[in-house]
């Protein structure tokens, strides 16, 4: 069989333009692992309110953080893939779950070079319905109706992989290098209770109370809250930070419904009330830089701490395409080519 690999990140829309912005949200607003409610009531909440007031919001967004070469995310992660695609002796290719690039481009421009056997590597450290399960489900539902008899195995999460823990935490020291900060916080993207709920395969264990994350289960194989938390204790653990000073927070809630807690805006308040003068900030569910690290985070938190009383607001950047993040991957495809993947990551 021959071999290839298939990036895959969130995506972005093609422009700052509200209408491409429109036309992107729509895709990701309706994917039913993203907004898991019955599709009438998602089709009324996403094309009867949401799209009708928050594209040109979010085009405001887009425009504060685009770069002339286009979106950062979809930038860094051609970087990111070009320096892959030189440590390897298979073909890499990038798609996006929404947008343009995407998963069936990806899928054809391997098919096309005579790939059939695939290695899917999704960009994500943590499990979560809404990103990694929407991504194998509908590269499973590409598979059956466009790609029959390719072959797809998929890296596992990687959020406690000793070798990611490695190269995340010397990021992060390198980026805090010289600074004095008094707080340093984690901030992972935010998800709805109900979906880590759902991803119970225990459908008893995850009660989100604090104590059943770091209670063992064969729960947290598909616990984003436990994975999360779990990244935080072990690069907190490598860096060697104390107790207090450091936390974990969740960012970009939509809707009425509980998200995970506590949220990252309320934190960063919370720290400047408090006297926090000089606090650092990390988003570690990203591998790039995107809309919500490098405007929600670095534009809006740090604009909430100098409210708050704060003085000094640092943002740390995500991995992107750093060469020791582009080498760990590449270390990983090499291994699945002359091995069976589970052995190749355990």
């Amino acid at each position: 069989m021959s071999k290839g690999v298939l990036l895959v990140n969130l995506g972005s829309p093609d422009s700052t333009d509200p209408k491409d912005v429109k036309r992107y949200l729509d895709e990701f607003l309706m994917d039913p692992r993203v907004i898991d409610v019955p599709k009438w009531a998602r089709t009324l909440l996403v094309r009867g309110i949401i799209l009708n007031t928050r594209p040109k919001k979010s085009a405001e967004a887009y425009s504060k953080i685009w770069w002339e070469e286009g979106s950062p995310l979809i930038v860094l992660s051609e970087r990111l893939q070009a320096k892959i695609a030189q440590r390897v002796n298979v073909p890499v290719a990038l798609a996006m779950r929404y947008g343009s690039m995407s998963l069936e481009k990806g899928l054809k421009e391997l098919t096309d070079q005579g790939v059939d056997e695939i290695f899917l590597m999704p960009l994500y450290p943590q499990f979560a319905m809404a990103t990694t399960e929407t991504i194998t489900a509908r590269i499973d539902e590409l598979i059956e109706e466009q790609f029959p008899g390719v072959e797809v195995k998929t890296l596992e999460p990687f959020y406690n992989n000793p070798d990611y823990i490695e190269v995340l935490a010397k990021s992060m020291t390198e980026s805090l290098e010289g600074l004095d900060y008094e707080h340093l916080l984690f901030s992972y993207h935010g998800v709805p209770e109900r979906h880590i709920r759902k991803s119970d395969i225990t459908k008893s264990h995850c009660k989100i109370d604090g104590k059943c994350c770091q209670t063992p289960s064969e729960a947290h194989k598909y616990c984003y809250r436990h994975q999360c938390v779990e990244t935080t204790r072990l690069v907190a653990a490598k860096m060697g930070l104390k107790e207090g000073t450091y936390s974990t927070t969740f960012q970009s809630r939509l809707g009425f419904d509980p998200w995970l807690q506590p949220y990252t805006d309320r934190t960063i308040e919370r720290l400047g009330k408090e006297g926090v003068k000089k606090m650092a900030i990390a988003t570690p569910a990203f591998v790039s830089d995107c809309l919500e690290t490098l405007e929600e985070i670095a534009m809006e938190g740090e604009e909430i701490f100098h409210e708050a009383g704060g003085e000094e607001f640092t943002t740390i950047p995500c991995l992107n395409d750093r060469d020791d993040f582009a080498q760990l991957l590449a270390g990983w495809i090499d291994t699945w080519v002359i091995k069976d993947l589970k052995t190749a990551i355990a």
